[in-house]
């Protein structure tokens, strides 16, 4: 009778660890391997305040996870409960439910990447933006030229945001909006014109023709090696009162892609067109980088006033009227 019951006992207990273990490897399963291949992808919108079980539910629907109950004792057991941060991530079945944890713990959101290249204008900017899936090109170019905004951003004597959108890459949260993106840019040209400037904090004029004239440097120069010269021909027509003659900012604001400018282009009646204005434009006709601000703020010594393209990208420069119009006929009439 004792030795039935011995058997018994240890049958019972025999049961229940294998149960145990059983459910141990189990459990080490389901949230240290994947579900799948990572074929099924999943862009979970994580908002700030939701819990760990309605989250654990959601992937689980998914397909991103094989259990939900599991995933709730594996955050639990870690102590991750209240430090899931909100955010937009994109999820597959090929992560562990660990790896996913610690996604979502750590905060590493899915990010787009955006690169704005040197030169583009709000508007290029915007079209962009637009192909590219992430915003209205209306809403945006709104937002450029929203007076509350640019204020809370720094540019109250601004018209717009042209000029202080830094070309960059930059990564966009998957609802990232327009007004964050434009607080990434211009926070990015504070820094790089603070570190161009060594810290010197000019009147906003000052600061606001530095970056008219570098915009204008971009536009003109393809090679970065020139942009100093170009500088110094802008530079020296400004200082005996002759207009700029710049071909790009007879067309701002009148066509999104600058492309070849005619002669009635040049006629065209705008105040960013510097044929018909002297000095300089309004305000900048693009986002320039750090060379052409660098540029606009160091010009080369020279005594040139006139450049002509050449085939290959380069300038040549002049100093009269009869050195230019040769030039002219070499590189353009040719």
């Amino acid at each position: 009778m004792i030795c039935n019951l011995k058997s018994s006992v240890l049958i019972i207990i025999s049961t229940i660890c294998c149960a145990l273990l059983a459910f141990l490897l189990f459990f080490t399963f389901c949230l240290f391997t994947s579900p799948g291949s990572g074929s099924v992808v999943y862009d979970l919108s994580f908002p700030s305040g939701s819990g760990i079980k309605k989250l654990a539910i959601e992937l689980k629907k998914a397909g991103v996870i094989r259990s939900s109950w599991h995933f709730v004792i594996l955050t639990r057991l870690k102590g991750n409960s209240h430090k899931l941060k909100a955010g937009e991530y994109r999820l597959n079945d090929g992560m562990t439910p660990d790896t996913i944890l610690s996604k979502i713990v750590s905060g590493d959101v899915d990010y787009r990447k955006f690169t704005l290249p040197e030169g583009y204008s709000t508007y290029q900017a915007a079209e962009l933006l637009e192909q590219k899936g992430y915003f209205n090109k209306e809403d945006f170019l709104k937002k450029c030229r929203d007076k509350l905004l640019l204020a809370k951003l720094g540019l109250k004597e601004a018209a717009s945001a042209e000029g202080y959108l830094y070309p960059a890459t930059y990564n966009l949260p998957k609802l990232c909006s327009p007004e964050q993106l434009l607080d990434q840019m211009i926070g990015q040209f504070n820094k790089e014109f603070y570190n161009i400037t060594k810290g010197e904090v000019l009147e906003p004029v000052s600061r606001h023709n530095i970056v008219t004239l570098a915009s204008i440097i971009e536009r003109e120069a393809v090679s970065s090696e020139e942009k100093c010269i170009i500088s110094s021909v802008f530079h020296n027509r400004l200082r005996v009162g002759m207009p700029l003659q710049s071909d790009p900012t007879a067309v701002y604001g009148i066509r999104n892609q600058p492309g070849k400018v005619s002669k009635t282009d040049i006629q065209i009646t705008s105040p960013y067109n510097t044929y018909l204005n002297r000095g300089l434009p309004p305000g900048p006709i693009g986002n320039p980088g750090r060379d052409s601000m660098l540029a606009a703020m160091n010009p080369a010594k020279t005594d040139y006033l006139y450049f002509v393209a050449r085939k290959d990208g380069t300038h040549q420069f002049s100093r009269t009227l009869e050195e230019h119009n040769r030039a002219v006929v070499k590189y353009l009439k040719h």
